[in-house]
């Protein structure tokens, strides 16, 4: 089977300070229907809103964030779990750093660990360790991370499921002319060095870090779909369809006749 990974972030899957109880049960059963067709990897953001729930610390102080990351993490996974557990569909918890992709012991230890559980029918959450990690060895944001699980688990495509469509040639909130782009072969400089910064206080990334990612996997043969995370039908219509109806899909040119 194909292998797809995931990425939800922050926005989609938190509502003031909550988790969005039926946004997370939309994904969950989109995910079960991509089962059937698909090994699927979800990389996940939300432990630091759902940290905040019930601690309220500021999450701009590193010590803040990794309390908030720590609280907010069995919350974010019990909530998973009963969602999960409505399919029948048995859950891993994977906690990454930078440093686990450095080290090709560490990197052969999680995809060994990740294809152990797809193999047995086992869904791997995988959200970035805060906890215990110094800053440097952190991405910063999931949508880094998604992009270097996607390549190191040789999946065929990342999708990512944000609170835009897709990558546009200006602001949308701004110009209401802003166009969509469909297909990005190739990312300038100038886009990966914008300085947007995400909707969401506590989403950690925004268009830019989608951007980096995508070119990321860009130059390694890969593909990443950008979608919106609130209405899942581009998301379908592509991955059940192999429709492309909304949403930006950036792949490398050799690539841009391959359906998926």
């Amino acid at each position: 089977m194909k292998r797809v990974v995931i990425k939800v972030g922050t926005a989609v899957l938190t509502e003031n300070n909550e988790i969005a109880k039926e946004r997370m049960l939309n994904l969950v059963t989109l995910i079960i229907m991509l089962k059937k067709k698909y090994s699927v990897i979800l990389v996940t953001s939300g432990a630091v809103a759902a940290g905040y729930s019930i601690l309220k610390l500021d999450k701009r102080k590193q010590i803040g964030k990794k309390a908030l990351a720590a609280a907010g993490q069995p919350i974010l996974m019990s909530a998973y779990k009963r969602k999960f557990d409505i399919y029948d569909i048995t859950t891993a918890q994977i906690l990454l750093t930078e440093d686990d992709f450095d080290s090709r012991k560490r990197t052969k230890m999680f995809q060994e660990i990740i294809d152990a559980h797809l193999e047995n029918d086992i869904l791997p959450i995988v959200n970035e360790n805060d906890i215990t990690s110094t800053p440097e060895q952190l991405f910063g944001d999931n949508d880094q991370l998604s992009a270097n699980v996607a390549y190191a688990t040789n999946a065929e495509l990342l999708v990512i499921l944000s609170d835009i469509d897709g990558y546009y040639d200006k602001n949308p909130q701004e110009f209401k002319d802003a166009k969509l782009y469909k297909i990005v072969n190739e990312l300038p400089k100038e886009a990966l060095a914008d300085t947007s910064t995400a909707n969401n206080e506590f989403a950690t990334g925004g268009i830019v870090t989608k951007l980096k990612a995508a070119d990321f996997l860009i130059k390694r043969g890969k593909r990443m779909l950008l979608c919106n995370g609130f209405d899942l039908s581009a998301a379908k219509s592509f991955l059940l369809d192999g429709k492309h109806t909304l949403g930006t899909l950036f792949e490398p040119k050799a690539k841009t006749e391959n359906k998926n």
